[in-house]
């Protein structure tokens, strides 16, 4: 792997954690440099910070709360 992209991946933890994570990325790196912004794609999507994922996640919160809310409203009763 280059110094400079090695580098790189240091000043980002979440892309060198990803990496680790699934080696065979290493091996892609090392080929051609320019995927790293593949990696940087595929560890949103792993991260689960895609805007679908997000709006998934904030989709259920609010579900949650709205459940929590109603089971309060049932007690007073």
């Amino acid at each position: 792997m280059q110094p400079d992209l090695y580098y790189y991946l240091q000043q980002r933890a979440d892309l060198l954690h990803f990496v680790r994570m699934n080696p065979q990325w290493y091996r892609e790196l090392t080929r051609d440099p320019s995927r790293i912004y593949d990696i940087e794609k595929e560890a949103k999507y792993f991260y689960g910070k895609t805007v679908p994922q997000r709006i998934e996640k904030l989709s259920s919160q609010m579900q949650m709360v709205s459940m929590i809310i109603q089971m309060a409203g049932a007690m007073k009763d």
